[in-house]
């Protein structure tokens, strides 16, 4: 355990940091340049994966030089005063949003600060310098992020697919039974249940973006890249899934929806969906599938017997419709997820 918890704290963009920050400031000792600036640019230019480091440190660096630049010349007109700072500060960051450089605005602020009150004489000089440790900074951390532990999120976003399908099984039962047991109003567990969902969907697809990004500069297996459109598409069908689930979380019902028979039907459909779910891909039973045909016929024969009185305002469609035509279409997913399971692709 103890290990495993090491392990999780050190990892593969911490341990990657350490490594840049150490080599900057090794070669900014060899040759006697500041090693403070280089070492900033080193830390911030490690990103999640190797295009993002490069990607954005093409824009920190000149974003640095802007800040340095400007430095230099408040510095020379103005001396080491406020107004040096004031004016160094908001015209770095002016400049880089003018110049769409708003990713190296920080950085470039806090270049341009930090080099007034050791600065005295010999500007330009002092300018080349701080181009110079900038450059070897981003350099190595490109460098490390490049070629030392890259970046592999292909087993994470497997392991965040089982575990948000088990979580979203989860979710889906609760409100059911919400429902079955009219309870009007969605419970605020659910609601933030929900909501939590959604936020681990957006991070699960962006790790996706990663994994596609870093394999750009690094080589991978057909298995591999087979695995990882398998579980995109699986994460695709997930984000569907909860898409659908969205409209029973807000839906509001109004006294007795459904018969016993009915609600047993429903139980059992939500059962078997939860359970294939949980699964993550296994097969779909007959028993499950003999249920959605049965809930299917229950949804035509609802939706044919609704017709609401004349209002000024009203709903085209009852909760109960809604429900059902939500179950339905969380079957038609599961049945594409089936097949991906079942051809792998």
């Amino acid at each position: 355990m103890r290990e495993r918890i090491v392990f999780k704290f050190f990892g593969a963009r911490l341990i990657k940091t350490g490594i840049a920050v150490f080599l900057t400031a090794k070669i900014c000792y060899l040759f006697n340049l500041p090693v403070a600036f280089a070492v900033i640019i080193a830390i911030a230019t490690i990103e999640p994966t190797a295009s993002d480091s490069i990607r954005k440190g093409m824009i920190r660096f000149p974003a640095a030089l802007i800040g340095a630049g400007l430095a230099m010349t408040f510095t020379y007109w103005f001396g080491q005063t406020p107004l040096t700072f004031t004016l160094a500060a908001v015209l770095t960051i002016y400049v880089c949003i003018k110049c769409k450089l708003e990713a190296g605005a920080l950085i470039a602020t806090i270049t341009a600060v930090a080099m007034i009150p050791i600065t005295y004489d010999h500007y330009f000089l002092t300018f080349v310098e701080r181009v110079g440790t900038t450059t070897i900074g981003l350099i190595i951390s490109t460098l490390v992020n490049l070629f030392i532990l890259p970046a592999k999120f292909s087993t994470e976003i497997k392991e965040r697919n089982d575990r948000l399908y088990k979580e979203t099984a989860n979710l889906l039962k609760k409100r059911i039974d919400e429902l079955i047991n009219e309870k009007k109003s969605v419970s605020k567990e659910c609601q933030k249940e929900y909501q939590r969902i959604t936020s681990e969907l957006s991070r699960s697809f962006q790790l996706c973006r990663f994994q596609r990004e870093e394999w750009k500069y690094h080589r991978h297996t057909w298995r591999e890249l087979r695995t990882f459109i398998y579980e995109t598409k699986k994460l695709d069908g997930l984000q569907q899934i909860h898409y659908h689930l969205g409209h029973i979380i807000s839906v509001h019902i109004n006294g007795n929806m459904f018969t016993n028979s009915d609600k047993d039907l429903l139980r059992q459909s939500v059962h078997s969906t939860v359970q294939f779910l949980e699964s993550s891909g296994a097969k779909l039973s007959s028993e499950h599938v003999e249920k959605i045909r049965e809930l299917d016929q229950q949804f035509w024969h609802t939706n044919e017997g609704n017709h609401p009185a004349a209002k000024k305002y009203h709903h085209h469609f009852a909760p109960e419709t809604i429900i059902l035509f939500v179950i339905l279409s969380i079957h038609d997913v599961l049945e594409e997820i089936e097949r991906l399971s079942r051809h792998k692709i």
